[in-house]
């Protein structure tokens, strides 16, 4: 899984095959700058993407908070998307499974995301996966570094993308 663009693509598609119903789970913390990555990403697909059989949680740091709601949608598929240090250009993505969170370096979370995950496995079934965004800049401070606005913009149009593709013509409600 590569860059944005066809490889990331075609790996989510790949990874959504038999989707029925997807909630995307953005985490991040708002005051350490490009780690709240994920959370932009679904600020921006909710301008993006009109379906009933998604759901969007902000969750920032403490996406334990969500399980509630996240299980009582009963997904198919569950996508976390945060950022990682992955050794990469900035806004580098990489999807991963459950198995290669636990060897993310570094999490500003309360309730590490490997632990998350095979809880949501175990809970609702869904096929569970991490969009992984490397950051530029995660000191203490507030907003995205210019590649990481770029980045998320991008993201966020091509999950918007691949979701209506596969999920066409179906009605969305907020939610979260």
């Amino acid at each position: 899984m590569k860059r944005i663009g066809t490889d990331i693509e075609s790996a989510l598609k790949t990874w959504l095959s038999g989707v029925e119903r997807v909630v995307i789970v953005g985490v991040g913390n708002p005051l350490r700058m490009d780690d709240h990555a994920g959370v932009e990403v679904v600020k921006a697909l909710k301008k993006k993407l009109k379906n009933s059989r998604v759901r969007l949680f902000e969750c920032e740091s403490v996406p334990e908070d969500f399980i509630e709601p996240i299980t009582g949608f009963k997904p198919t598929h569950i996508l976390l998307v945060d950022a990682a240090l992955l050794g990469e250009k900035p806004g580098f993505l990489k999807l991963m499974n459950p198995k290669e969170i636990e060897m993310i370096p570094i999490s500003t979370h309360t309730l590490p995301l490997n632990i998350l995950s095979e809880y949501l496995v175990e809970v609702t079934g869904a096929k569970v996966a991490l969009l992984a965004i490397q950051p530029k800049e995660t000191g203490f401070g507030e907003g995205l570094t210019e590649e990481l606005s770029e980045a998320v913009e991008r993201t966020a149009s091509m999950l918007a993308e691949v979701l209506e593709n596969l999920l066409t013509g179906l009605k969305w409600t907020a939610r979260g």
